[in-house]
């Protein structure tokens, strides 16, 4: 069938990348090999995150407009053309979607959402626009899919009924991230040439965007983490840039020339990095998941994260990955010295995390599970 989709708080093409972005892209790709014709239905921007009244409102102004002229455009097709769904991605306060439940209304279509969250305490806040957006539009909604368990508690409270709910693992296409992993020995020799890394010591790994805030922070702990091992003979590859580089330097810059910096990675050479290396090492503060948890294991990398939102839903504490209480950096650091100083479970931790991807996260078992919910929803059904 037609599927309308929208990502109010980025959508799937746009030029900065993310963890978000990226799971966008993954549902219009799991959609499509159900067999579903995906179209973008916008690609307007709702996110306010300073708690400016004066800007949410601006915001709700022009997404009614858009959603006006959409109805226009769409009524304008023939029936065959119109869609027969609406599914918005990522639906919190403040990324309201102020467009899909005006177009699926009057169009007379289901209304569905993927990820969402939902926290009574913003009612009456510097988001009240945005959390009540969101609370009438799950309201509506005739099925949720939830990607992070932590969410569930707060969503079914917006949900007139809880079969409405369903859970859905995160997921990737695995393939090129299999095929990395059965090419390790290149790959680790490629990218030891390109970043001067030493083949004969483990090799640390962290991808994360360079940005202000949690992203920052979890830069900052894993310097303090990595700082107390300076007796261990590993080197770490950092993947990622942004604007807070200066202070992701300042806060490694104690490790010394063990780090050696990659910037930003297209996606489509990222599996030939993580399956050439020895160890995720990500604190992961305040993540809803982290999509890079995933796509290390999907080329057999194994994972020491901070425990944050949904990762335990990625990661199989102690079989593919170890995870330490959050913003505990001597705990970080014990974890990754344990795994450091044994390779051999190190190698069955990466069989057994190709094995989990390949069975509960890979894009054809998402495309059935989500061809599922959008065909219960168009006959009508939760």
């Amino acid at each position: 069938m037609r599927i309308a989709f929208y990502a109010p708080l980025k959508p799937p093409d746009h030029p900065v990348p993310s963890g978000d972005r990226r799971m966008a892209q993954m549902i219009v790709a799991a959609l499509g090999l159900a067999g579903h014709e995906v179209e973008l239905a916008a690609r307007f921007r709702s996110y306010e995150g300073t708690g400016d009244g004066e800007r949410q409102m601006r915001l709700a102004q022009i997404g009614g407009r858009l959603a006006a002229r959409l109805i226009g455009r769409l009524r304008g097709r023939p029936l065959s053309q119109r869609p027969c769904i609406w599914v918005t991605y990522h639906l919190y306060y403040k990324a309201p979607d102020w467009i899909g439940p005006r177009v699926a209304a009057q169009l007379a279509i289901p209304y569905v959402v993927i990820e969402a969250s939902h926290a009574a305490k913003r009612a009456g806040g510097p988001w009240s626009l945005g959390h009540e957006a969101t609370l009438a539009a799950l309201a509506r909604a005739l099925a949720v899919v939830s990607l992070n368990p932590a969410d569930d508690d707060g969503v079914l409270t917006a949900l007139s009924d809880p079969a409405r709910l369903h859970r859905l693992k995160p997921f990737l296409n695995a393939t090129p991230f299999a095929r990395a992993a059965r090419e390790r020995a290149a790959n680790r020799l490629a990218v030891g040439r390109r970043y001067g890394l030493e083949s004969d010591r483990p090799w640390l790994l962290a991808v994360g965007m360079m940005r202000p805030g949690d992203k920052l922070a979890s830069y900052i702990l894993l310097g303090e983490a990595l700082a107390t091992l300076a007796d261990r003979p590993w080197r770490l590859l950092v993947v990622g840039d942004g604007r807070a580089r200066p202070e992701v330097e300042a806060a490694l810059a104690p490790l010394g020339e063990r780090v050696h910096y990659a910037g930003g990675i297209e996606p489509a050479a990222m599996p030939a990095i993580y399956a050439a290396c020895d160890l995720l090492v990500w604190p992961a503060i305040n993540e809803a998941y982290g999509m890079a948890l995933l796509e290390a294991q999907a080329a057999g990398l194994l994972v020491v994260a901070g425990r944050s939102g949904g990762g335990p839903n990625i990661v199989a504490d102690g079989r593919t990955g170890l995870f330490a209480p959050p913003r505990d950096a001597a705990a970080f650091a014990a974890l990754v010295g344990e795994l450091l100083a044994d390779p051999a479970r190190r190698r069955a931790m990466a069989e057994a995390s190709l094995a989990k991807v390949a069975a509960e996260h890979d894009l054809p078992v998402a495309g059935r599970a989500l061809d599922a919910v959008i065909t219960a929803a168009q006959q009508g059904r939760p």
